[in-house]
C-alpha cells in the first residue's frame, strides 16, 4: 500500500492523479498521498457546476490526523462528483485510482494535461 502509481494517468507534484476521458477527466489523489494522509473520515466536494482553474482549491479532505487541501490539476467545470465518499470517504483509502475518484471536470484546456507528470516522473517524485 502506498505506492502504487498507475501508467495510464498523469499526476501533479501535489499528488493529484488525472485520468483523461474525451472532454473529460477525472481526479482523484494517489495511492502515495491516501497512505500519507492515513484514514479518511471526511471529504468536502465541490458544487457540480462550479468553475476551476488550474491550481485552486479542489476540495478538502480530512483524515484523522490531518486536513488537506486537494489542487485542481486542471482548469474546467466540475461535471460530476462522487457523491458516494460523503457516506463512505475511507473508500479514497480502499481505491485511490478506481471507486475512490474525487470530481470529474469538463476541460476548458485541453493542453493543460501535457504539462502534468507522467509515470516515471511522478514515480521520481514519491
Amino acid at each position: 500500500m502506498g505506492n502504487e502509481v498507475r501508467n495510464n494517468l498523469k499526476y501533479t507534484d501535489t499528488h493529484e492523479w488525472v485520468k483523461l476521458n474525451g472532454e473529460t477527466a477525472h481526479v482523484g489523489i494517489t495511492d502515495h498521498a491516501q497512505s500519507e494522509l492515513t484514514d479518511i473520515v471526511f471529504v468536502e466536494l465541490p458544487e457540480v457546476g462550479k468553475e476551476v482553474k488550474k491550481g485552486d482549491e479542489l476540495c478538502v479532505v480530512e483524515s484523522v490526523k490531518s486536513v488537506s487541501e486537494i489542487y485542481a490539476p486542471v482548469s474546467g467545470k466540475i461535471a460530476n462528483i462522487n457523491k458516494k465518499l460523503e457516506e463512505t470517504p475511507e473508500t479514497i483509502n480502499e481505491s485511490p485510482y478506481d471507486e475512490g475518484w474525487l470530481v470529474e471536470i469538463e476541460l476548458t484546456n485541453k493542453s493543460e494535461i501535457d504539462k502534468l507528470l507522467d509515470v516515471d516522473s511522478y514515480k521520481k517524485l514519491i
